[in-house]
């Protein structure tokens, strides 16, 4: 299973384990964001060959670093 990297800005949004939906958000230019729903994490940006096909994801961890809060996901096929 794939398994990526979302920035959450604040702590008890959601929690390890939980089922969460991913969203993408597309530019013109072949770039591709994602957020974890409803706007709880944010990801970097991804290419089209990166593309992130699945919806739904579990949360396995939740870090906390100098920089913020991130999710990692573990995503559905």
């Amino acid at each position: 299973m794939r398994q990526e990297r979302f920035k959450m800005e604040r702590e008890g949004l959601v929690t390890e384990g939980q089922e969460v939906e991913i969203s993408e958000r597309s530019a013109v230019t072949g770039q591709y964001t994602y957020l974890v729903e409803p706007s709880v994490a944010m990801s970097g940006i991804y290419r089209t060959a990166q593309r992130i096909m699945s919806r739904k994801g579990i949360i396995k961890k939740i870090e906390q670093t100098e920089k913020g809060f991130y999710l990692l996901v573990e995503l559905k096929d």
